[in-house]
């Protein structure tokens, strides 16, 4: 079973995404009951009709007891700055979410859409007491995305030539790497003026998309579907994604975007060589997080 803690635009289309895979039972639970029941009725209408997957909406953990995954996309306040901003009203959300975790579904693996990501990752982890393996923050992915297509654009070609990679805080510290960025299969070659653009955007694409829509929905939902995907089917997914280090790249007790495997054993951290000035990056941006972490 999946269970989806937050039944707003994020949650609900992550639930739209599972229940049409047919992956696995959906239950979504928010504190506005009615808005709960609500996404489920017109959820089920995408379920196939060869499957019996069902979809519940409540206001209740307890149905969410012995879920195989947990999908934190709750949203509180406003990010004026960066999405540090939303610690204080995220925060006592989260603690009581993660009360219910431990109390009905402590083997589940928990993937963490809420904003500040790498935070509230690291606070559930704290309050949980489950395994790091568990805890999964989406970000870096949907942020790797992000990069790839700022590339494709200045490259005037199409997302699928290329591949990247951004590791770090989903903040304003993340790190585009552009040592194992690939067109076509090949390093890219670009300026310095080019590199510093293009890291200026990814850091800031959601001001324009917040500005214009309101909400990242897709790009969230769809990256947290294929954790989700990689859990229950057991498909090793390699993607960043933030989690706990333990001296990995040199960065300690800290939640933090990094390259993982992540299958139904949860996620495992892979190594990857960066250059001197992104390994730098990637400690400064540690540093950044476990300061908002302080805010706490």
């Amino acid at each position: 079973m999946i269970s989806i803690i937050g039944a707003g635009r994020v949650g609900s289309t992550i639930g739209f995404l599972v229940a049409a895979a047919s992956l696995d039972d959906v239950v979504l639970v928010n504190r506005n009951k009615n808005k709960a029941i609500g996404e489920a009725l017109d959820i089920v209408n995408v379920v196939p009709r060869n499957s019996s997957i069902s979809v519940t909406g409540t206001d209740d953990f307890e149905y969410a007891s012995d879920s195989d995954v947990v999908v934190i996309a709750v949203g509180a306040g406003k990010i004026v700055g960066d999405r540090s901003d939303l610690i204080p009203y995220t925060v006592p959300i989260i603690h009581e979410i993660s009360k219910k975790i431990s109390r009905y579904s402590d083997n589940a693996k928990v993937v963490v859409v809420t904003n500040p990501v790498d935070v509230i990752t690291h606070y559930i982890l704290k309050e949980t007491g489950l395994s790091p393996k568990n805890i999964i923050g989406m970000g870096s992915s949907l942020d790797s995305d992000r990069f790839r297509y700022l590339l494709s654009k200045v490259l005037h070609t199409d997302q699928s030539k290329i591949e990247s990679l951004v590791l770090g805080e989903h903040g304003n510290s993340m790190i585009p790497i552009f040592s194992t960025a690939k067109f076509n299969g090949k390093p890219v070659n670009l300026s310095e003026n080019q590199m510093t653009c293009i890291t200026n955007d990814v850091r800031n694409y959601w001001k324009p998309l917040i500005g214009l829509k309101g909400a990242s929905v897709f790009g969230a939902a769809k990256h947290s579907y294929d954790i989700i995907q990689a859990i229950i089917k057991n498909e090793k997914l390699k993607v960043p994604a933030s989690v706990l280090v333990k001296g990995e790249y040199g960065i300690s007790d800290v939640c933090i975007g990094v390259p993982v495997s992540i299958d139904d054993y949860g996620a495992s951290i892979e190594k990857i060589n960066l250059d001197d000035d992104e390994l730098n990056s990637l400690k400064t941006s540690a540093d950044v997080i476990k300061n908002n972490i302080k805010k706490i």
